[in-house]
């Protein structure tokens, strides 16, 4: 009877892994054709016009501004996965500046450091339009990036001590991509650095998009990103031809760290100054403070209004300074924070 029991086990699971087989091997199949009747009508770029000697030049200008390297190890990236999980749930809590969190369809991305407007977000279209957003916008490095991503970067010598100032997390969906785009170098140095996580994708050079079905065309180049692997772009393939990722390549969930550094004389947005009208009643760092001087001390402290029709004027201003030593103690501001220059 043991052995009946064992041999109907055996029969079961060897029934049950040939289904997950043929399953698997049918999405695979449907995968396949799926892209195959988009490949039937993709777009097409100015490479396709390219003769066989022009491609190869073109080829060979990409590679020549492409550095890869293997720093991260399967225990690393376990390590490192599990901390850009949790940037996913503190996220869903709502725990992050609003800026700092970028969602859209099959891909959220994460700005830390410093953030950018960019895509639709710009208020006039087109490449050089894009602009940092104010100091403070969005949320700092967390710590767990600096030790477990740039400090092995800068022990390898692949990148100098204190050299990003600028991490984002894009984290992606299966069939999630990004268009075609070349990181703006009016906002960013070079190079750029991206280390990949959760699993393998490509990264291609040179590609046309069109939408509603997403196509993409040709590329010059797809160059495979492993996990743990760290890629740099510089040169040729960072500044005079586009990459992206293309939904084809992203078959599983797959993250990538982008480690940057922002320039000195990158565009800024003006910060915009909430001004409460004399209508309403002035915000209280405490809820039983007293003290009329006292001024919004955090974005998260809020006020009630005498007024409910009256609501705060926003204005841009240029220059805005504000007292550096602010001490708060048993609810009140020792120092009163109202600026000392507003230009209009």
């Amino acid at each position: 009877m043991a052995t009946d029991s064992v041999t109907d086990l055996r029969e079961k699971l060897h029934k049950s892994h040939h289904r997950t087989k043929e399953f698997e091997k049918n999405v695979k199949s449907k995968h396949r054709v799926h892209h195959g009747d988009i490949k039937k009508n993709a777009p097409r770029s100015k490479y396709d016009d390219y003769n066989t000697e022009e491609r190869e030049e073109e080829l060979q200008k990409v590679k020549s501004g492409i550095q890869q390297h293997r720093l991260f190890s399967i225990e690393d990236c376990m390590e490192i996965e599990k901390k850009i999980d949790k940037v996913v749930k503190l996220s869903d809590l709502g725990l992050y500046k609003e800026h700092t969190v970028d969602r859209a369809p099959l891909r959220n991305k994460y700005f830390f450091g410093e953030g950018y407007t960019y895509g639709a977000q710009l208020s006039k279209r087109g490449p050089g339009n894009e602009r940092l957003y104010s100091k403070g916008d969005v949320d700092e490095i967390p710590s767990w990036i600096n030790k477990l991503v740039i400090s092995p970067l800068c022990e390898a010598n692949v990148i100098p001590e204190g050299f990003v100032n600028s991490a984002v997390i894009n984290d992606y969906k299966p069939g999630g991509c990004i268009v075609s785009h070349i990181d703006p170098p009016h906002i960013f140095e070079r190079p750029i650095v991206s280390v990949s996580f959760f699993s393998e994708s490509a990264l291609s050079f040179g590609c046309k998009f069109t939408f509603k079905p997403i196509r993409v065309s040709k590329p010059v180049l797809t160059l495979p990103m492993a996990r743990g692997c760290v890629t740099l772009l510089s040169g040729y393939a960072a500044d005079h031809i586009t990459h992206c990722v293309r939904p084809e390549d992203v078959i599983s969930r797959r993250a990538v760290i982008i480690l940057r550094r922002v320039r000195d004389d990158a565009p800024r947005l003006e910060p915009v100054l909430e001004i409460v009208s004399p209508s309403r009643k002035r915000i209280m760092l405490a809820s039983d403070s007293s003290d009329s001087n006292s001024c919004q001390g955090d974005k998260n402290y809020s006020g009630s209004s005498s007024d409910d029709n009256v609501k705060p004027v926003k204005v841009n201003s240029k220059v805005i300074c504000l007292s550096d030593d602010l001490s708060i103690k048993d609810g009140k501001s020792s120092i009163p924070c109202s600026p000392k220059t507003v230009k209009r």
